[in-house]
């Protein structure tokens, strides 16, 4: 029986090397063919890939209209976050489902995880893990990691390009940040995604409240947590799927031999990226059940039925058929929708949990490594560490010089007064069109929403990597 012995066995911080691309042979990002990318093609996609990275991902389109009026309802969501996560989470949840617009993607994974409570809260500690070298055990493996991640992505093509600086930034912060965990690999692939979405400095703090609160364990030696949410997979599909847990049981197929890269790496090298950006909006918001979903849905639709285990009789052959997952079941509407639809919740989750762990005991002993509680999602985050409206203020990235700017509101009130004077008993009058904001993520009460229709002088900072809408 093939099996991870809680200690040795698969671990994913040595080197390179000892890390197999579901048993392949080859290192996390270094197969050339992850997400459909093909050698040889240049064509850039919509996402950012070239070599024809979407051609099987079947993305839905949708209308510029309705993107437009999702934009705003998010807007809007984003500049009350505290409420909205007290009162509606419902809706919050509901329009994490049918998917963040890809223009506030970054921005909304940053309010959901909790990491812009974590950012504010925790000013310039990026900077200074930034400044530091870092321990040189940890920064060899990183530099030699980089190029395998998401290579055919324009961010990360180039060798000692700035994608690849920004994730050796944030991978070596966080062995600084977390010196007792270290680096473990399958951390880079998170982190590459977030670097596709938003600054360096927002990915890290996105990335250490997924190490700690969503899928606390995950990265630290020994996988005993990757190893016991294997064993929680296992006893929901005899619920989901009876037919393919017994076909798993008689050819005793470990669940860390097909799930340790779904899990670890949050399936981002195993679905076509549409599906990716879908799930990880419903991952953030809602927690690890949704992986658990995932996981569930293929094993059920790749092993569900005599039909389908037709031409897998062996542990081999099973193998292959969960490697080369059929098309259809990882498109991004199929996938969304048998997400939502599957009845497995926090507390099946967590009833489960509790259950491997005493078998854990009782096999094991005591695990060795002390995680922190899971949290499901981003309500049991905020609820958790209630944030002030400070830390969820979201700042203005371009700042214009303006009249207006240092009026005060008597003088304002002053100034229409007269101008209402001037215009008065004239037949025709000018009517002003309405007041819109330059910037939509400013609080209503900034003077320089009033800014939209007055012509820009200069700002006096430019979008860099240290403000925050460089992914707008």
């Amino acid at each position: 029986m093939a099996k991870i012995e809680q200690g040795n066995g698969v671990d994913l911080r040595g080197s390179p090397e000892k890390l197999t691309d579901n048993g392949k042979g080859s290192s996390y990002g270094s197969d050339p063919e992850v997400n459909g990318n093909v050698p040889g093609e240049k064509e850039v996609d919509k996402y950012g890939f070239s070599g024809g990275a979407q051609q099987h991902s079947s993305a839905e389109e949708i209308p510029t209209d309705v993107l437009r009026q999702r934009e705003s309802k998010w807007l809007e969501m984003l500049n009350s976050w505290d409420k909205w996560m007290a009162k509606k989470h419902k809706k919050v949840k509901e329009r994490c489902q049918k998917g963040i617009p890809p223009s506030l993607r970054g921005r909304a994974w940053l309010y959901l995880t909790g990491g812009k409570v974590k950012r504010e809260q925790n000013q310039r500690k990026f900077q200074e893990l930034d400044s530091q070298p870092g321990d040189p055990k940890w920064v060899d493996i990183i530099e030699r990691d980089l190029h395998r991640q998401f290579p055919f992505h324009e961010m990360f093509e180039a060798r000692g390009g700035h994608g690849q600086q920004d994730l050796f930034r944030v991978l070596k912060a966080y062995t600084l940040h977390r010196p007792e965990e270290g680096y473990c690999q399958a951390q880079a692939p998170i982190a590459a995604v977030l670097l596709m979405h938003m600054p360096a400095e927002d990915a890290f703090w996105v990335l250490v409240q997924i190490c700690e609160k969503y899928l606390p364990g995950y990265y630290s030696s020994g996988l005993e947590a990757i190893q016991l949410d294997g064993e929680i997979l296992y006893a929901l599909l005899r619920r989901v799927s009876p037919v393919a847990h017994h076909h798993l049981k008689k050819h005793k197929l470990e669940p860390v031999l097909y799930m340790t890269e779904w899990f670890m790496c949050a399936f981002s090298r195993t679905l076509p990226w549409a599906s990716v950006l879908r799930v990880w909006d419903m991952f953030l918001c809602e927690g690890v059940k949704i992986l658990f979903r995932v996981g569930l849905v293929l094993l059920k639709c790749t092993l569900g039925s005599q039909e389908k285990l037709k031409t897998s009789q062996g542990l081999y052959e099973t193998m292959e058929l969960l490697r080369a997952i059929q098309p259809q079941y990882l498109r991004e509407g199929f996938l969304v929708q048998e997400i939502i639809e599957l009845g497995v919740s926090e507390k099946d989750i967590e009833k489960e949990h509790f259950a491997q762990l005493r078998r854990w005991k009782e096999t094991h002993g005591d695990l060795h490594c002390k995680s922190p509680p899971r949290m499901h999602g981003a309500k049991a985050i905020i609820t958790a560490e209630p944030p002030s409206r400070q830390d969820l203020k979201q700042r203005p990235t371009i700042i214009v010089q303006s009249p207006l700017a240092a009026q005060t509101d008597g003088e304002r009130e002053q100034d229409a007064k007269e101008s209402a004077k001037t215009n008065k008993g004239k037949q025709k009058k000018t009517t002003l069109p309405p007041v819109e904001t330059v910037n939509p993520y400013l609080s209503p009460s900034d003077p320089s929403l009033l800014l939209k229709h007055m012509t820009v002088q200069g700002s006096k900072e430019s979008l860099s990597s240290a403000e925050h809408d460089t992914y707008l």
